[in-house]
This record gives C-alpha cells, structure tokens and sequence, in this order.
C-alpha cells in the first residue's frame, strides 16, 4: 500500500505579489526551496490563512534572496499579497517508510525570512 504523507512544508509564508497575466504556479525564492526540501515544478498545496482558500499549483524557482511568494495565474485569485499562507508538498511512500518518514517544516518571518526549519519530531535548527 502507498499512502500519501507530509514531505515539506513553508509555514506562514507572505504573499508578496501576484501576476494574473502568467500562465500560473507559485515563484518562490529558491533559497527558501532549498532550505524547505522542494524543487520546481513539484506540485504545492496551499492554504491561505488570512480567507481559509485552498488550491495547488507547482512551483517556479524564483531569485535566491528576493524572499519572493508570487501567486501567478488563476492562484493569483487565491490569495492577496500581504496573506499569509502554508505551503505542503506531499510524497506517495511505501506503508513502512510513511511510518518513520520526518516532514521538513521550514518557518519564515513576516518577510519571508527564514527563522528556524527542523524535521518533525526533532529538534529545531535556527536561522536567524
């Protein structure tokens, strides 16, 4: 049996912009990617905190540093810069291996700067 799991998440990201004109997706910085254990073109759910909507897109790689979350395309109906939102990637793993897998769950500040990441059920990793 595979079941579908937590693989990463961004938690209390801000939207920083929206492009309605772009074909979709979510441009996201590729620094925070890298630190959140997500690759472009991987597929997100996101959830808005600030008017509960959810929907999935994929993911753009966007500058390193620009601590950009740009809603493109019809996401960008989703969520208004300045929301604040989650953003989940899942994995399809073997029954056993979902039973001991740890999500990376990495953790931003009002600016989208990373604060602290850690595995769940292990110990927090600061990055301020």
């Amino acid at each position: 049996m595979k079941l579908h799991v937590l693989k990463s998440k961004i938690h209390n990201a801000i939207v920083t912009s929206g492009d309605l004109e772009y074909e979709g997706s979510i441009t996201i910085d590729c620094e925070l990617l890298e630190l959140a254990d997500m690759i472009p073109n991987e597929k997100v759910l996101v959830v808005n905190n600030n008017n509960g909507e959810r929907f999935e897109t994929y993911i753009i790689r966007g500058a390193h540093g620009s601590r950009e979350i740009q809603l493109n395309g019809a996401a960008a109906r989703c969520a208004l810069p300045g929301d604040e939102i989650i953003i989940m990637t899942f994995a399809l793993l073997d029954d056993a291996e979902a039973r001991t897998f740890k999500p990376m769950v990495l953790i931003v500040d009002r600016k989208n700067n990373p604060k602290r990441r850690h595995r769940i059920g292990e110990e927090n990793e600061s990055l301020s």
